[in-house]
């Protein structure tokens, strides 16, 4: 049950982002409601699919792991090592330096890094379904963008103090997520240390 709900919540959180590339029906759905309402139904969807995933995920893991292989005890290495440039990419997404004009789009670097790694260390059905469609989706969504009229990167002001803001916060989101949200939440210490308050 809980990896059918986790894929559940995937095609509506990988659905409603891939629409986003669809500029001509994107274009006529927002003509036809609305703006607003397209935000609102967007957002919606993407909440929905994103609680799916995680509670579907949670259920799997509780049900049990169904291994389709066994990644070395050291792949873990690997995750660790590339989450804290996968973080600092996502907050470049937000703080625009001469990261963002080197990556162009960081937000899809950092999730592509994000699910290449987890899949180097996660072997079971349902992460390999979880980070490969999530990655799957990434690489799709860079294509799209290439060809998408309204997708070009605004000019970014030279000055590497936003740089360095983007790697100073994207640490403290490489710290928070290996230290608390992954322990507490996923139930695995990234940093082989206890979850807190444990």
């Amino acid at each position: 049950m809980g990896l059918g709900v986790e894929i559940l919540g995937l095609v509506l959180f990988l659905g409603a982002h891939a629409f986003v590339s669809m500029r001509a029906q994107r274009g006529r759905l927002i003509a036809k409601i609305g703006e607003g309402p397209y935000k609102g139904l967007f957002a919606l969807v993407s909440i929905a699919g994103l609680l799916l995933i995680g509670f579907g995920f949670a259920r799997y893991r509780a049900e049990g792991f169904i291994p389709v292989w066994y990644p070395p005890d050291w792949t873990r290495h690997i995750v660790v090592g590339l989450m804290w440039p996968a973080s600092i990419a996502v907050v470049a997404a937000y703080v625009p330096g001469r990261i963002k004009r080197v990556l162009k789009h960081p937000m899809l670097v950092g999730i592509k890094i994000w699910a290449v790694a987890h899949l180097c260390a996660n072997g079971d059905l349902g992460g390999m379904i979880l980070f490969g469609s999530i990655l799957a989706w990434a690489v799709y969504d860079r294509i799209t963008l290439k060809r998408r009229p309204d997708a070009g990167v605004p000019p970014i002001p030279v000055g590497g103090g936003n740089d360095i803001i983007a790697v100073v916060l994207g640490t403290i989101l490489y710290l928070a997520l290996g230290f608390a949200f992954h322990p507490i939440v996923i139930g695995v210490p990234a940093f082989a240390a206890p979850a807190l308050g444990h």
